[in-house]
């Protein structure tokens, strides 16, 4: 293929996966108010009895209400998304390398939903019921609005959703020779602070818990790439 016929394969891939999102956009819609309940039970089942969430302006019931929807587009239209990038670079792969094509896509999807998945279940639920703990401790009363704490958890969602898909980059990489598994080995303490400031960046708030339980499945999943590394790198492949 040509520089423009890539091009206009990539165009034609881009318009594809937005109309996949889209698509899943609409299902969102109608999944939003029960979607938005589980995203809300990590604060409100430590909130005191009767307290609600508030919203400080007009539109944000319906900003909210597209917001949640496009939450729940995108973990809907991973998988499919990621084939029209599997069919992308498929051009670029040696016929045996494109069989990969199921199992790249199923990984990939489960990984990007699993590390939603784990944020929810293990990052969200102590994050919350530390913070809002602080609060009560010092007699304060909370009053949460819905706009931030939705903003708060789609953000480490998301991130740990894209985080989580270290291991499946880790495997194209070595598969092409471009990293090796002595190579991230030996830089194992470079990558720890780096994913530190991932983290900083990645988490909406300063504080260390949630940077730490943000970073901590970080490095896990970089030891786990240095052994896929070393599983299926080129030299092992050849």
């Amino acid at each position: 293929m040509t520089f423009l016929q890539h091009l206009e394969e990539l165009r034609r891939r881009l318009i594809r996966s937005v109309l996949w999102m889209g698509l899943a956009f609409v299902a969102g819609l109608f999944l939003a108010r029960d979607a938005y309940t589980l995203l809300v039970d990590p604060v409100t089942r430590y909130l005191p009895p009767g307290e609600k969430l508030a919203y400080t302006r007009l539109t944000d019931p319906f900003m909210l209400y597209m917001w949640v929807a496009l939450v729940v587009a995108i973990f809907l239209a991973a998988p499919l998304v990621l084939m029209e990038v599997w069919l992308f670079i498929a051009p670029a792969l040696y016929p045996r390398e494109r069989r990969l094509a199921i199992p790249f896509i199923l990984c990939s999807s489960l990984f990007f939903i699993g590390g939603g998945a784990f944020a929810y279940l293990v990052v969200l639920p102590p994050a919350c019921e530390f913070f809002i703990q602080q609060g009560l401790d010092w007699d304060f009363e909370p009053v949460l609005t819905a706009r931030e704490l939705l903003g708060f958890e789609g953000k480490i969602l998301l991130g740990m959703g894209f985080v989580f898909e270290m291991p499946i980059v880790t495997l194209f990489l070595a598969r092409v020779g471009i990293v090796t598994a002595s190579f991230l080995l030996q830089k194992l303490k470079y990558a720890v602070l780096i994913i530190f400031i991932v983290a900083a960046v990645l988490t909406p708030t300063p504080d260390m818990l949630t940077q730490t339980l943000f970073a901590a499945p970080m490095i896990c999943l970089y030891l786990l790439s240095i052994g896929i590394a070393a599983l299926f790198g080129k030299r092992h492949a050849a």
